[in-house]
Formats: structure tokens, sequence, C-alpha cells
């Protein structure tokens, strides 16, 4: 039977697909209009099954808070083009608002939700089919507390979620926080909550940096009693360079060699232990001050810390927790 353009425009409007993917939907079924709209959902689980290994980098992150319950959705897809589709970021917004309204806790359950008779995965698969990119719910992240604040970042890429322990907290204050979450990227709300494995890295890391200083120093040391240039002999590339340019002789060259091989072993040697500690602990207590929320300096007002800046707005108050999606690299 003939399909006419009042079906298409209908089947068009029930869901969103191309006017020649309607009509011939609707052909194949003899104008049934349900069972276009299956068809249509198949062909949208057939692109995203497709485009499987394709790669979802692209996407929309949108955060919301409601009393003590915040969460980030990041729908993904391949371009930025369809990221900016106002029904892809539309999809987005009313999957967020579902979750937020009905307190889901995890990405599984969200997946599994229900909107309007369909599940969000049946649904992030039809907005597939309207596309033909791959789409996929690339996180989603919550936050509980007696209070919650939330902040999206223009461009729908970064959006960060935070809980604090005091209910009634000034929505300026809550959103301060949040941007401080998005510019800054902490990696712990405080340095209780730093995991024990990134301060032994950290710790390791200042220790074999603050030995390399101090055998450094020993070689540049002795280099200039020798009355060698230390910028010459910086490393092997640069003594072959400069013993090439005529700017250090063939003997000044074997000698500066010796000078940095013997020196360099012998300060490692004898490093003073407690010294090495001490200097690696103020290392690792500038790493707290720079990647705990609490510590870190309030990037509005480079005077207090953001525990100092929460103090002041309302006694006692402190964050306890926060979620930070970026679909670009930090």
């Amino acid at each position: 039977m003939a399909v006419t353009m009042a079906e298409i425009t209908k089947l068009r409007n029930l869901t969103s697909a191309g006017l020649m993917d309607c009509k011939k939907a609707l052909a194949e079924t003899n104008g049934d209009i349900e069972a276009a709209v299956e068809i249509l959902r198949k062909k949208g689980q057939a692109v995203a099954a497709k485009r499987e290994d394709r790669d979802a980098a692209e996407g929309c992150v949108l955060s919301k808070n409601e009393g003590n319950f915040a969460a980030i959705v990041a729908l993904k897809c391949e371009t930025d083009f369809v990221a900016k589709n106002a029904g892809f970021v539309s999809l987005t917004q009313k999957i967020l608002d579902e979750a937020v309204a009905a307190r889901i806790k995890n990405i599984d359950d969200l997946k599994a939700h229900t909107i309007d008779g369909r599940t969000v995965a049946d649904l992030i698969v039809e907005e597939s089919g309207k596309t033909g990119e791959k789409m996929e719910l690339g996180a989603y992240e919550i936050v509980e507390a007696p209070s919650t604040t939330s902040y999206n970042h223009l461009g729908n890429k970064l959006a960060t979620i935070v809980g604090f322990n005091l209910e009634g907290v000034d929505y300026q204050v809550g959103r301060d926080v949040a941007m401080q979450v998005a510019s800054m990227n902490p990696v712990a709300v405080d340095r209780d909550s730093v995991p024990a494995s990134v301060i032994e890295s950290e710790r390791n890391v200042a220790i074999e940096k603050t030995k390399e200083e101090q055998v450094k120093r020993a070689v540049e040391v002795a280099l200039k009693k020798a009355g060698l240039n230390p910028a010459h002999f910086d490393s092997e590339a640069h003594i072959e360079s400069n013993t090439a340019k005529g700017w250090i002789t063939e003997e000044e060259a074997a000698k500066g060699r010796e000078i940095i091989k013997t020196t360099a072993e012998a300060k490692a040697a004898n490093l003073p232990e407690a010294m090495i500690q001490n200097i690696a602990n103020g290392r690792v207590n500038k790493f707290f001050k720079e990647s705990c929320l609490m510590e870190q300096e309030f990037v509005k007002d480079a005077t207090l810390t953001i525990g100092q800046y929460l103090e002041k707005a309302q006694k006692g108050l402190v964050a306890v927790e926060f979620k930070r999606v970026n679909l670009n690299k930090d």
C-alpha cells in the first residue's frame, strides 16, 4: 500500500528518525505505525552493534542536585556535532532528571531504569539509531550528604557535584566549591581521604627526587672546584655536543665524566637519611595542599583555603565528598 505523508510525519514525531527511514519502515509494515516503530528501534540496535568498535570520545556531561542527593550523567557519542545536538542534550537531561528523582545509586540500575515504558539502555540505543553514531552511558556518579551542590561547565564536557556535612548551605558558597573542584581537580576531600597507595607513591617520588637533587648539587660543586662549567656537563649528549663545538676539550670531557661518576657514587652512598626524609615530608605536605580540596588555595581568594572559606561562611561547615567528570583532558 502507498505510504502517506501524514503517516510518515506521525512516525517521525514518535521516533525522530529520518524521513526516508520512516517511509521505508512504513512500507515494510504496510502502514502499521507500531510495527514501524519497532523496526526503527531494531535499526537503532543494529547501528549500535555495528559501531561497537568505534570510540565514543565525545558527549554531554550534566549534573544536578536536589536536597541531599546529587548526580552526574555522561552520555557519550562519537562526534562533537552530535554531542551538541539538542535531542542528544535533551536525552542526557532526561536521564539525569530521572536519576535524581529516583535516587538511583549506580550505573547498572540507571541503565535498567524505565522512562515512559522503555529502559534507559533502550533509549540510548534508539538515539544511536537516529544519529548513526555509537552511544553509551559513559559515567554515572552520585553524592549523598546533608547538603549537595552541582556545577555544569560551559560546553557540557565537565561537571562536578559536592556534598557538605551541614544542611542549609548557601547556594553561592556551594557553587564556589563546586567550581573549585572543576578548575583545580583535587584528588580527595582531605588528606585523610587520600588513598594510602597514592601517598606512598608520592612519598617515593619525593624521596627519589630529593636524592637526585643532592647528588646533582654535589656533582656541580665538584665540577666547579675542578674549573669546569657544570652547564657543559649536565648530560652525556651535551658533553658530546660541547666537545664537537670546541667549547670543551677531549681532556676536559674525560675529566668531567670521571668527576661526575666518582662524585655521584660517593654522594649516593652517603646521603643523610634524616635530611632526605624531612625534605620528602615537606614535598608530600605540598602535595596535600595542592591536591586536597579542603587544603587547596581558594581560586577566588588566595588568602583563604577552601576549609577556611567554608568555616567563614558557616561555622563547622566542611566538604565531605565530591565527584568530577570531564570528557576533555585535564
